[in-house]
């Protein structure tokens, strides 16, 4: 019983603010959250980078492949880190939920939804380094065959992002079209 007074007294405290000053706090929260997903992007490309060094080591005379494989690899497992970063931007600088009218604390919640909904690149983050790392040990292992790696690295890497994309279009929706403010 004491905990939802508690709740009832947080929101309704919450609710004494300007609704500006509410969507504005929340956008911060948002952003916040949204850079979260630059761990996966992080931990793949470290993967990716260890994998090449080791593909290095094993066969010098492929560094040159190997090293493009890896670079071309661990960029591409980045895209995750910056769909996240746009999305911080957005609410930070150009943020179309100041000033909406409406329901604060659904505006409120919104920020901080699309915030939470970029969480999701971590996993594709992580998977697309994975996919750079093995490229990058194949290509150290069979130089010649680096145009196949390649591209199956990247129709991989493409699939994993699935994820990834369908978090960025539901942060976007919170931001510029949502429909939780017309019920």
């Amino acid at each position: 019983m004491e905990s939802s007074n508690f709740i009832i007294n947080f929101l309704n405290w919450l609710m004494s603010f300007e609704p500006k000053a509410i969507v504005l706090a929340a956008s911060a929260i948002g952003a916040g959250f949204a850079m979260i997903a630059g761990i996966g992007p992080g931990v793949g490309q470290g993967y990716a980078a260890g994998k090449g060094a080791e593909a290095v080591s094993r066969n010098p005379k492929a560094i040159r492949e190997t090293t493009m494989v890896m670079l071309l690899g661990a960029a591409v497992a980045e895209t995750s880190g910056i769909l996240a970063l746009v999305v911080a931007l957005i609410m930070l600088f150009g943020n179309p939920l100041i000033g909406l009218e409406g329901n604060a604390f659904i505006i409120m919640a919104s920020a901080i939804g699309a915030g939470l909904a970029m969480i999701a690149g971590i996993g594709p983050g992580i998977g697309q380094g994975y996919a750079a790392g093995k490229g990058t040990e194949a290509t150290g292992k069979r130089p010649k065959m680096q145009s196949q790696i390649v591209r199956t690295m990247l129709v991989g890497q493409a699939v994993a992002q699935t994820t990834g994309i369908y978090a960025l279009v539901i942060a976007l929706v919170l931001l510029f079209a949502n429909p939780l403010l017309n019920l």
